[in-house]
C-alpha cells in the first residue's frame, strides 16, 4: 500500500485538530505505523483516513464463510460466583459474559480499538466529553432494539457505588452516575470527571463488565444471559458448564458455528487432560506452570498474546523498614529479572521495569533504562538505610498459578543482600478477604504479591494501586507529585504527550519503588490443530463466532 499525497494534503485541511496532529506525527516519523493505528482507533480516526495514508486497504466488503452446523467445545475456569455483568470479575465469569454480550468497541490483540456497538467516537477539544455514535439495527436476544437508553443505563449502573460494581476501580475519578447522557436514540455523550485521552478503552472489551444490557435489567442474569451478541443462551448450569446457539437476529455476519459448548474445570491439570483426551477443542488460559505437557506437543497449537498481565509486588511505604525507599529499591535490585522470565515462563514474558508501563503499551517511554540485578548497590542501599546487618520482612500472598514460586524466588534473591523474608502463602479468598482496607491481607500486609489481569492501556494500573486515594493501594503510597503526573498523563490526547509524562512517571517510580513489576507475561491458550478462527484475548475472553473445525 502507498500513501496518496494529493489526498493527504486534502486530509490535512479537512481533518480534526487531533487527526491532523496524528497525521503529522506519523509523516515526520515521530510515531510508527502500529502506534498510529492504535492512537487513531482511540480518537475515532476513520478507515478512509488510514487508507489514504497507506496503512490499511480501502474498505471493501469482505466475503464471509458460510455458517456451518458445528459445535465448538471450550474448557475454561469455573466462574467464582454468580455470573452478573455488574459484579463479575473472575476469568470464568467474564468469558461467559462475553459469549452473549457486546461492547461499544473491541480492543484487539494489537490493542487497536475497533467499532462494535458504536460505529465512531470523538472527543471535544479538552478531552472531557466523548461522543459515541451507536450502531443502528441492533437487537437484543429477545427482539427489542438497542438504543441510547440502554447504553446510558448500562454505564450508570456500572458507575454507581451502591451496586458493588466491579468496574468502579476503572470509573473512579473518570465517570460518575449521570455522566453518560443521551443525545438522541443513537448518540451518547460521556461527560467525564476530568479529561481522559484513553477513555474509549473504558467502553471497550478492555473494561470487561461494560457489555450493553437492557435499561430495565433488574438482576438474576444467569436466567437470561441477555445481550446483543452473535450467540444466545441455550443452557447454563452453575459449576458445570454452559452452551450457546447462533443468534439469527444478529446485526452482523452470522456466527459460523451453530453452537458452542463450555465445560468448567477446577485448575490447570483438569483442563489440560480434557484437551489431551479431545473432550474439548480449546482451553483458556494455559499457564506455563502446569501446562508444560501441551506447550511443546505437536498435536496442539499454542495461541500466544503479549500482554500487560503481571503480578504486583507491593511494599508498604508507611510501616517498618519498608518506609525507607532505599530498602525497597534494594529488594528490587536483588532480582534477576531475566532469570525470572526464563524460569517461570520459559521466556514467554516481557521484562518489567517497576512501573505499570509494559513494553506492549505504545505510550511506554523506552528511553528509561531497564533496572537490572545489582547486588553490590543493593547492599550499599541497605547499609545506608541502617540495615547493614540485615532486616526481617513478612511477605503474604495468594496460591495462584506461578505466584508461590515467584515468592520463593524473591525470598532467595533478597537473602543474598541480607533481607530475610518470611512467607505466608494462603488461599485467594483468605488473601483478598473483603478487599477493603483493614479487612484484607492483600491491602494490609507489609509486603505482598497480587495478580493483575491485562488491560489495553495503563490507566487503571496507574490509578487504583498507586494513587494516594487508589482503591487498591496496597503499598499505601502517597505521593502528590505522582498523583499530578498521572492526571497529566490521563489528560494527554496524543502519544507524544503521553510519552513525555510516562518518562517522568517511570523515573519517579524507579526512585520510590512502592511496587515491583518484575515481568508482564504472555497470555497463552491451547487448541487442537484443526481449530481455526478462534480468538482468545488477554482479558480472558474467547471469541468463537468465526471458529471452524477441519
Amino acid at each position: 500500500m502507498k500513501a496518496d499525497w494529493k489526498r493527504i494534503d486534502l486530509l490535512r485541511r479537512n481533518a480534526s485538530e487531533l487527526e491532523a496532529d496524528a497525521i503529522e506525527q506519523y509523516l515526520t516519523g515521530n510515531v510508527g505505523r502500529r502506534e498510529l493505528l492504535r492512537y487513531g482507533a482511540t480518537i475515532g480516526m476513520s478507515g478512509a483516513v488510514l487508507a489514504t495514508l497507506g496503512l490499511v486497504p480501502e474498505t471493501t466488503p469482505r466475503a464471509q464463510a458460510a455458517p456451518a452446523n458445528q459445535t465448538i467445545r471450550a474448557g475454561i475456569e469455573v466462574p467464582a460466583s454468580a455470573v452478573d455483568p455488574v459484579t463479575t470479575g473472575d476469568a470464568g465469569g467474564l468469558c461467559m459474559l462475553q459469549q452473549v454480550g457486546e461492547f461499544l468497541c473491541i480492543d484487539g490483540p494489537d490493542l487497536v480499538l475497533r467499532p462494535a456497538l458504536a460505529t465512531s467516537w470523538k472527543p471535544n477539544a479538552k478531552g472531557d466529553v466523548w461522543t459515541f455514535s451507536l450502531r443502528q439495527g441492533v437487537k437484543f436476544h429477545d427482539g427489542r432494539p438497542m438504543t441510547a437508553d440502554d447504553v446510558v443505563a448500562t454505564f450508570d449502573r456500572l458507575a454507581n457505588p451502591k451496586n458493588a460494581s466491579n468496574a468502579l476501580s476503572a470509573f473512579k475519578g473518570v465517570l460518575a452516575v449521570g455522566g453518560t447522557r443521551k443525545v438522541d436514540d443513537h448518540t451518547v455523550a460521556f461527560h467525564l470527571d476530568a479529561p481522559n485521552g484513553n477513555f474509549p478503552y473504558y467502553t471497550s472489551s478492555d473494561n470487561y463488565n461494560a457489555i450493553i444490557i437492557p435499561a430495565d435489567f433488574k438482576g438474576d442474569y444467569e436466567k437470561s444471559f441477555i445481550g446483543t451478541g452473535p450467540f444466545k443462551l441455550e443452557k447454563y448450569t452453575a459449576k458445570v458448564g454452559a452452551s450457546f446457539t447462533r443468534f439469527d437476529g444478529y446485526w452482523g455476519p452470522k456466527a459460523l458455528p451453530a453452537r458452542t459448548e463450555f465445560t468448567f474445570y477446577q485448575g490447570m491439570q483438569s483442563k489440560v487432560l480434557a484437551l489431551q483426551g479431545r473432550q474439548v477443542d480449546i482451553i483458556v488460559p494455559v499457564a506455563v506452570q502446569g501446562g508444560q505437557a501441551i506447550l511443546h506437543d505437536p498435536r496442539f497449537q499454542i495461541i500466544r498474546l503479549r500482554s500487560a498481565a503481571h503480578e504486583q509486588v507491593h511494599m508498604r511505604t508507611d510501616m517498618g523498614a519498608l518506609r525507607d525507599k532505599r530498602v525497597r529499591r534494594a529488594i528490587a535490585l536483588s532480582l534477576d529479572r531475566k532469570g525470572l522470565v526464563a524460569g517461570l515462563f520459559q521466556g514467554l514474558s516481557d521484562l518489567g521495569n517497576d512501573s505499570p508501563f509494559a513494553p506492549v503499551f505504545p505510550s511506554t517511554n523506552t528511553s528509561v533504562p531497564q533496572r537490572t540485578q545489582d547486588i553490590k548497590q543493593a547492599k550499599e542501599l541497605l547499609a545506608a538505610a541502617g540495615h547493614a546487618k540485615g532486616v526481617n520482612i513478612k511477605l503474604t500472598t495468594e496460591k495462584y498459578i506461578e505466584i508461590p514460586d515467584y515468592a520463593v524466588l524473591i525470598q532467595n534473591f533478597a537473602k543474598a543482600i541480607g533481607v530475610n523474608i518470611t512467607l505466608k502463602v494462603e488461599s485467594q479468598s483468605a488473601y483478598y478477604g473483603k478487599a477493603v482496607f483493614g479487612q484484607s491481607d492483600w491491602l494490609d500486609s507489609e509486603m505482598g504479591i497480587t495478580d493483575y489481569g491485562h488491560r489495553g492501556v495503563p490507566n487503571v494500573y496507574l490509578a487504583a494501586p498507586l494513587k494516594s486515594d487508589g482503591t487498591w493501594n496496597a503499598a499505601h503510597f502517597k505521593n502528590p507529585t505522582y498523583d499530578r503526573l498521572v492526571a497529566s498523563y490521563v489528560a494527554a490526547l496524543d502519544l507524544a504527550g503521553q510519552r513525555a509524562v510516562s518518562k517522568e512517571i517511570e523515573t519517579l517510580l524507579l526512585d520510590e519503588t512502592p511496587v515491583i513489576f518484575g515481568y508482564f507475561y504472555n497470555y497463552l491458550s491451547a487448541a487442537v490443530k484443526g481449530l481455526k478462527g478462534a480468538q482468545p484475548t488477554a482479558m480472558a475472553q474467547l471469541f468463537l463466532q468465526n471458529a471452524t473445525l477441519s
